[in-house]
């Protein structure tokens, strides 16, 4: 089974922001390229943070509002010193927190949610910038078309990789939603393809009517 890898979903021609960008800069350059964060890097190109709308924002919600109408909200030390900055390095979330381009959409993701950020830079072996990947890139994979999805698990998980066990499985694909059929000899075999197909990129659920020849022990006495 082929995951697709950080290397087939990142952007490659990343913006990027010098550790003495000034703020204004900064601004004028995300506004250009249409982005919402950069990484900022130091003279060998390696990311050493990242500098978002948020991170900018700070400088505004520290000031007094003029109407009187909210107070200044209370700030930790650290976060009134990104208020006050007025570069790049001053600014940005550090340190940055980097994919590698061999790493699946799973390995990403997961990162993304344990440091709960939206995009991660992605680095080679000597650390410098290669690329970044967002959210948006990893959503990408259930763009999937359900022709190529039922391929793979047809191909790859039934064929390959479980061979005449599993040679009369049936498979259907409506939107990303895989529905199985047919009939197995080996009861537990049906939640290892149940668990393989979930597993194959761009895969919404999984539903499985696999009968099992040898009578079906998952069922109570009564049928049900």
């Amino acid at each position: 089974m082929h995951h697709r890898t950080v290397a087939e979903l990142m952007t490659r021609n990343v913006v990027r922001a010098q550790r003495d960008m000034p703020f204004k800069e900064i601004v004028k350059l995300l506004a250009e390229n249409d982005v919402t964060a950069v990484p900022v890097v130091d003279a060998l190109d390696r990311p050493i943070g990242v500098v978002s709308e948020a991170d900018l924002l700070r400088k505004s919600t520290a000031q007094a509002d003029p109407a009187g109408r909210t107070p200044v909200p209370h700030l930790e030390e650290w976060e009134r010193a990104k208020a006050e900055g007025a570069r790049a390095e001053e600014l940005m979330s550090a340190p940055a927190v980097c994919a590698r381009p061999e790493w699946t959409v799973v390995e990403v993701a997961r990162l993304m949610e344990v440091q709960n950020v939206k995009r991660l830079p992605v680095v080679d072996e000597t650390d410098r910038l290669q690329g970044i990947v967002s959210r948006g890139d990893l959503l990408r994979v259930f763009l999937r078309s359900d022709e190529a999805i039922c391929d793979e698990i047809t191909g790859d998980v039934l064929r390959e990789t479980l061979g005449p066990a599993a040679s009369e499985v049936t498979v259907q694909v409506r939107e990303g939603h895989i529905m199985l059929g047919g009939s197995v000899e080996v009861e537990s075999l049906i939640p290892v393809i149940e668990r393989l197909c979930r597993s194959v990129d761009g895969v919404v659920s999984v539903s499985e009517h696999i009968a099992h020849r040898g009578g079906d022990s998952r069922k109570t006495p009564d049928g049900t």
